[in-house]
């Protein structure tokens, strides 16, 4: 069969990313797509957070000193060049932007550009359970679940950066994709952008298929990481 899908049935994401949080205890917290704050309640320490529309509803407090809301699209965030001017780079990022593959890709290389040494990004939604929700018109999609075509990215980080270390957990319901051993200076996927454009905006999953996406990779358990996280706390 060419495409069995395999849903990630672990425990859901919100979990991971609170242990996540609590292990890492990052300095400065980077998330893109935050719109009704529910996983920007979760940030510990200073915080970056970027939405085209906020609309705010779990965030109240946070117990860092300097908080920041760029209500804008990412693209539009790392022109200003506010990390630099601040002299700020991220410890931890959380990317659940657009679901279109150029936007998460885009956001991966400005965030690794300003990653700090050690740092961990993370992408959402990777991990679709069925077809359609990967369609890139969210109107062709039945249901409420899109995760749009953002598995591209990493079918692309696993082709071409192979530096990188990439653990896919299994946080429902559509998996998190931690990353580390990043490197601000790496140009690879600068350099292959257009290619990378042109090879990929019309593929959908089907013809790739999706047990040759599945394939590429073995979930790891969000369960254990969160186990681990609160054995340390």
């Amino acid at each position: 069969m060419t495409n069995q899908f395999r849903p990630a049935q672990g425990t859901e994401y919100f979990a991971l990313l609170k242990a996540m949080h609590k292990q890492l205890k990052p300095a400065l917290y980077l998330e893109i797509g935050s719109r009704t704050g529910n996983s920007l309640s979760m940030a510990a320490g200073d915080f970056i957070a970027i939405d085209p529309t906020f609309v705010l509803k779990r965030f109240t407090t946070f117990p860092g000193q300097q908080g920041h809301l760029f209500q804008m699209p990412s693209d539009d965030f790392f022109e200003t060049g506010f990390l630099q001017a601040v002299g700020r780079q991220i410890d931890f990022g959380f990317l659940d932007g657009m679901h279109h593959f150029e936007f998460l890709l885009r956001d991966f290389m400005n965030s690794e550009r300003n990653a700090a040494p050690g740092a961990t990004l993370t992408l959402h939604d990777c991990c679709p359970f069925n077809a359609n929700m990967t369609e890139r018109d969210r109107a062709n999609v039945r249901g409420r679940a899109w995760t749009g075509d953002v598995w591209k990215v990493l079918v692309i980080l696993l082709e071409l950066r192979p530096d990188l270390q990439i653990t896919v957990y299994d946080a429902a319901p559509t998996g998190i994709v931690s990353i580390t051993g990043l490197d601000p200076q790496n140009r690879v996927l600068n350099d292959a952008y257009d290619d990378l454009m042109a090879r990929y905006i019309d593929l959908n999953i089907s013809d790739f298929g999706a047990t040759r996406f599945y394939d590429m990779f073995e979930y790891a358990s969000s369960a254990a990481y969160i186990a681990d996280a609160n054995k340390d706390a």
